[in-house]
């Protein structure tokens, strides 16, 4: 309004009087004393982190082991959605950047070389982001060396395999009697009793309960024929002999979470993992081919493979295994 109705000399006087009183009343605040109680408002700033928006949510942070930080929730395949071990049952691992054999190991609570075994990775080996590994219960004993035992020896005293005994355990040249080892998927036969009857393998690891007739007819029988060649053993699992080629039949519906070909893998050989509805999982190993993949869904007698010899097996048979629920019925 002053600009409007002043010429410009005018304009000019005003507007230095105005400016000449501005500048004074903020000298005279400036050296004023302060008394009473003063009200400070914080300024306002501007957002320091990437995304403004960050604040409005997402997944706590814990700790895990007391050393990894790890999100409550997260994407499918990030460390937010892997479990550890529980019932025996199998974990999948995608390995991400920064990620180290120990320190997997560690967050999963087995030793570095279980890694290795279940993976057929060699120790020179470096992981790969991106790479999946399978977590497997280790399924063995503890042995101490004793004076005049060779790998060959303990293995075929126990049941395991020579290579794989050595390969498990780092060992590379003569027994250190003393030393203890771990025997991958050793069993300890029980002494023959006083009445002369042999003995029995040691008893099953993580076998559960028995289960109702409900709860059987959950899981369908994986071979058409065949017979039992061996009762409960190892993780709740039977072996069911049958001819080399012989459809392997998927025990209920569920989605494939391991589907692993070539290599020894822990004495499995060809095998497949399925994870099922009720929490469960199936597994069925020494196969000649599986044809199915992880991440699949399968129904429940779905092919997904064929009875070989695979891993550690004597002849063509199916081992299959019900994880974190019943005792097998089979």
């Amino acid at each position: 309004m002053v600009g409007t109705l002043l010429p410009n000399t005018a304009k000019a006087g005003v507007f230095s009087d105005f400016f000449a009183s501005f500048s004074k009343m903020i000298s005279k605040d400036e050296i004023a004393p302060v008394t009473g109680n003063v009200q400070n408002m914080a300024l306002l700033k501007p957002a320091m982190n990437i995304d403004p928006a960050s604040g409005r949510g997402g997944g706590d942070i814990t700790i895990v082991d007391g050393s990894a930080l790890m999100p409550e929730e997260g994407p499918s395949g990030t460390i937010a959605d892997i479990e550890k071990p529980k019932n025996g049952t199998v974990s999948v691992y995608v390995v991400r950047n920064g990620d180290t054999l120990s320190g997997i190991a560690k967050l999963f609570d087995v030793s570095p070389n279980t890694i290795l075994w279940a993976n057929d990775i060699s120790r020179a080996s470096s992981l790969k982001v991106g790479q999946i590994l399978t977590i497997l219960p280790v399924t063995g004993i503890k042995y101490t060396i004793k004076k005049g035992d060779t790998l060959a020896s303990v293995a075929k005293k126990y049941g395991g395999n020579a290579e794989e005994i050595a390969n498990y355990n780092g060992i590379e040249g003569p027994l250190a009697v003393g030393a203890e080892i771990i025997i991958p998927d050793g069993e300890i036969a029980a002494a023959a009793s006083s009445s002369g009857k042999p003995g029995v393998t040691a008893p099953a690891y993580n076998v559960g309960p028995r289960g109702t007739e409900e709860q059987n007819g959950f899981y369908l029988r994986p071979i058409l024929g065949g017979r039992k060649s061996q009762g409960i053993h190892g993780y709740n699992g039977v072996d069911i002999a049958a001819p080399r080629g012989t459809p392997i039949l998927a025990s209920a519906t569920g989605d494939v979470i391991v589907a692993r070909e070539g290599g020894w893998n822990g004495g499995y050989g060809n095998y497949t993992v399925i994870q099922h509805d009720n929490g469960s999982q199936t597994l069925y190993s020494h196969a000649s081919d599986i044809i199915v993949y992880a991440g699949e869904r399968v129904v429940r007698g779905q092919v997904i493979g064929y009875v070989g010899a695979t891993g550690k097996a004597t002849g063509a048979h199916l081992h299959f295994e019900i994880r974190n629920g019943i005792r097998n019925p089979f």
